[in-house]
């Protein structure tokens, strides 16, 4: 079975948005850039504009894709897309989940899926256009 997920990789002042996954949820605690799963026959960026208002209460400008991973999560295979996107507006977590500004380097102190590890290699490296 493999999920196709969408995630926002919003950068503002050098800072970039995070949001941590909300306890009862499929790796809860950890951090992660926002988005969601895809419903069956929604494109990528109609799928992640449609989570950023549901989790944030903020339209997007959805940019170019920045990275596609692959991760099996015990027996399920996340298909990950990152792009790169605008906030219209200021996000406002709606799911009582927790959000924060981080710089590149603050990336590494915080824990994120293993399916995030490459693109948080890339950000802190060089960050998005």
């Amino acid at each position: 079975m493999t999920i196709v997920v969408a995630a926002a990789v919003v950068q503002r002042n050098g800072l970039f948005l995070v949001t941590r996954r909300q306890r009862g949820t499929h790796l809860e605690g950890l951090w992660e850039f926002p988005g969601g799963k895809c419903r069956e026959g929604e494109s990528l960026t109609s799928c992640l504009s449609r989570e950023l208002q549901e989790e944030l209460a903020v339209l997007s400008d959805v940019d170019a894709e920045i990275l596609t991973t692959v991760h099996d999560y015990s027996g399920t295979r996340i298909e990950l897309h990152f792009f790169a996107c605008r906030l219209i507006g200021e996000p406002t977590p709606q799911l009582g989940q927790e959000m924060r500004w981080v710089a590149p380097e603050e990336l590494d102190a915080l824990e994120f899926p293993p399916a995030d590890a490459e693109l948080i290699e890339q950000l802190r490296r060089r960050g998005v256009s």
